[in-house]
């Protein structure tokens, strides 16, 4: 309740999600869930598998609509929004960073990470150069012009963080991002994230099974059948 408080005091609201509901043919899969996210919060989403977290995460970051309910980012509704002008909000607000990184096999790190600014509206020239600056900021130096199959799990995933940060969206939904690494990659992903935060207040809302990441976060939310229960 303390941590609640504080949030509430130190950060403004940046999401807020209302009665949200989603069926699958009849599987009701998300039962009405409430939750708000503040700027600058690091929010952790565990739960069994089924439990409608990646569900969840997807309508928050507009990839999927929900059946019923709203999603605000700064107070403002979104499902008025067409096709395109959702679209166009992901790509300016959002990131995303996947388990399995789901980088382009035939793209190097600076060219995968180049072309979310690209689809955003910036040049060849400028894109690629902000992806070298932050490729190079998450310690990827000698790994600039080489292709997905030529890094490793923990450098894959560090480029796909430096794709989802590199059109400064206003949060990171990450789904499962240390699920495919080894113990040490998972540890330097998470902190990262931290850094992250600490150097420009970016916000994170991360589902995941690891038990060590969800307690760093700053609030911990625990789904069960459809619903949030903590």
């Amino acid at each position: 309740m303390a941590l609640n408080i504080y949030f509430r005091l130190k950060f403004s609201r940046l999401i807020r999600v209302k009665n949200i509901k989603k069926s699958f043919d009849h599987l009701e899969v998300l039962k009405g869930v409430d939750l708000e996210i503040q700027k600058g919060e690091i929010v952790s989403i565990t739960g069994s598998s089924g439990a409608g977290k990646t569900t969840l995460l997807q309508i928050m970051g507009t990839l999927m609509q929900a059946d019923q309910g709203e999603v605000l980012y700064n107070d403002r509704n979104l499902s008025g929004l067409n096709s395109n002008k959702l679209a166009a909000f992901r790509n300016q607000n959002i990131g995303f960073i996947f388990q399995f990184h789901q980088l382009l096999a035939e793209f190097n790190a600076i060219e995968n990470v180049g072309l979310a600014a690209m689809i955003g509206g910036k040049s060849k020239s400028v894109a690629f150069a902000e992806a070298e600056k932050l490729l190079l900021k998450l310690g990827l130096k000698d790994r600039l012009l080489h292709k997905p199959s030529e890094l490793s799990g923990g450098e894959q995933q560090r480029v796909a963080t430096a794709r989802a940060l590199i059109n400064q969206p206003q949060v990171v939904f990450a789904d499962e991002p240390s699920g495919n690494l080894d113990s040490k990659n998972a540890q330097e992903l998470h902190q990262l994230f931290f850094d992250l935060r600490k150097e420009s207040n970016q916000t994170f809302v991360i589902v995941t099974h690891n038990e060590e990441l969800a307690m760093m976060c700053d609030r911990q939310l625990h789904m069960v059948d459809g619903i949030i229960t903590k």
